[in-house]
C-alpha cells in the first residue's frame, strides 16, 4: 500500500472512531455539561437540586414552612417519584397523618427533653414550646463530578426559646448511573454549652416516607401515639396498587420488622410499572449499632439506633449523651434501586458501603 492510500486508510478509521464516540454521545442524549452529578444552588428559593446525567434527583430543601432541612423528592433512575408528595404536594389517594413526615430527614424525638420529630404547622399552641427546630444555617461546599456530586450544610438545632443545643454540619454525597441512585448522608452533631441527652424515644433518627404504592396494604384503621401522647389516626384506605414488603439483614420481613435490630433494611415493591427497592443502610461506627427500625406499614421507614428502651419493651436502654463541646457522628446510606431485590444484592450494597467509611 503506498502512503496516500496509508493516510487514506488512516483518515477512514479515525473518521469511523469519532462516528462511533459521536454516535455513543448522542445515543445518551447528553451535552457534555449534563453528564455525571450537578447541583444547582438557588438561595432565593432556598433549596440545591440535585440532577443526576441531567435528570432530577432530589433537592435539599430548607422553606420556612418546614421545620427542618430535608431532601425532598426522592426519585428512582428512571424519574419514578418514591416518597410522599403530602403536605408539600398532596397527589390523589395518599394519605394525610404525619405532616412532619417529609421526603427523607435527619432528627430526634427527645433532645434535653424536647421533641424536633413531630414539629410541624399542626402543632397546637400548648405543645409548641415543647417542640424543636431544626434552622438551615448555609452552604458551606458545593461539588459535582462525573461520579458523584457532594453537599455540606450548616445546620443549627433550636429549643422552642431559640436556644441553640446542637450544631449540625452534614456531608451528602450524591451518586447515580441506570438503574439507581444514592445518598449519603453523614452527621455530625456537636454540642455547645450544655451536656445533651438524646433520652430513649422511638421517634428517630434518619427517616423516609414512601409513596403510597410501597406502603404495606393493610384493611385496618390505626392509631399511633408519640411520646408525648399526641395520636394520629391512620385509616384504612384502598388498597389498589398497594404492594410494599420489608425485609431486614436479619431476616425479618413485613410488619415484623418493625421495633427489630439490623444492619440494613429495604423496601421493595411496584410503584405504577417499576420495580423499585429502597434501602436504608446502617454503618457499624454509629452509636447503638445495629440500628433498631422503626419501619411501619402506613409508609415511615427510619432507622432508630438511640431509641433501645422503646422498642425493647424496657430491657436495653441507651440514653446517648454528649458532654459539651463533644460531638457525634452519623453515617447513612439510601439506596433506590430500579429492581426488586433480594437479600443478596441488599447485603453486596451494604458492605460496598461500609467500606467506603472505614
Amino acid at each position: 500500500m503506498d502512503k496516500h492510500k496509508q493516510t487514506f486508510t488512516r483518515i477512514i478509521r479515525l473518521g469511523a472512531l469519532l462516528a462511533v464516540v459521536v454516535w455513543s454521545g448522542a445515543g445518551t442524549g447528553l451535552a457534555a455539561d449534563q453528564r455525571g452529578v450537578r447541583l444547582v444552588r438557588d438561595d432565593a428559593n432556598r433549596r440545591v437540586d440535585v440532577l443526576v446525567d441531567g435528570q432530577p434527583f432530589t433537592s435539599y430543601i430548607y422553606p420556612t414552612t418546614l421545620k427542618k432541612p430535608v431532601l425532598y423528592p426522592l426519585r428512582s433512575a428512571k424519574g419514578t417519584i418514591v416518597t410522599r408528595g403530602f403536605p408539600l404536594e398532596p397527589r390523589a389517594g395518599e394519605r394525610v397523618d404525619h405532616p412532619h413526615q417529609v421526603g427523607l430527614w435527619f432528627n430526634y424525638g427527645d433532645v434535653n427533653g424536647i421533641d424536633f420529630w413531630n414539629n410541624s404547622d399542626a402543632i397546637k399552641p400548648e405543645d409548641r414550646p415543647k417542640m424543636g427546630t431544626i434552622v438551615h444555617r448555609a452552604v458551606t461546599a458545593v461539588r459535582e463530578g462525573a461520579d458523584k456530586g457532594e453537599l455540606e450544610t450548616d445546620m443549627d438545632w433550636l429549643l422552642s426559646d431559640g436556644k441553640v443545643v446542637l450544631r449540625e454540619h452534614t456531608l451528602f454525597v450524591f451518586r447515580g448511573e441506570a438503574g439507581w441512585r444514592s445518598v449519603d448522608r453523614i452527621t455530625h452533631l456537636e454540642a455547645l454549652t450544655d451536656r445533651v441527652v438524646f433520652t430513649d424515644n422511638k421517634e428517630g433518627v434518619i427517616g423516609l416516607r414512601v409513596a403510597r404504592a410501597l406502603e404495606i396494604p393493610s384493611n385496618k384503621p390505626e392509631v399511633f401515639t408519640d411520646a408525648s401522647g399526641r395520636a394520629t389516626t391512620v385509616k384504612t384506605m384502598d388498597n389498589t396498587g398497594v404492594n410494599g414488603v420489608y425485609l431486614t439483614s436479619e431476616g425479618k420481613q413485613g410488619e415484623a420488622v418493625w421495633g427489630t435490630r439490623g444492619r440494613w433494611c429495604l423496601l421493595k415493591g411496584r410503584v405504577g410499572e417499576e420495580p423499585v427497592t429502597i434501602a436504608i443502610l446502617d454503618h457499624p461506627s454509629n452509636p447503638g449499632f445495629p440500628t433498631y427500625w422503626h419501619a411501619r406499614g402506613y409508609g415511615l421507614f427510619a432507622a432508630n439506633p438511640l431509641g433501645q428502651k422503646a422498642f425493647s419493651d424496657g430491657k436495653e436502654s441507651l440514653n446517648f449523651a454528649l458532654a459539651p463541646n463533644q460531638g457525634v457522628t452519623f453515617r447513612h446510606r439510601v439506596l433506590i434501586l430500579s429492581e426488586i431485590a433480594a437479600w443478596d444484592r441488599a447485603e453486596a450494597a451494604y458492605k460496598e458501603f461500609v467500606a467506603a467509611y472505614r
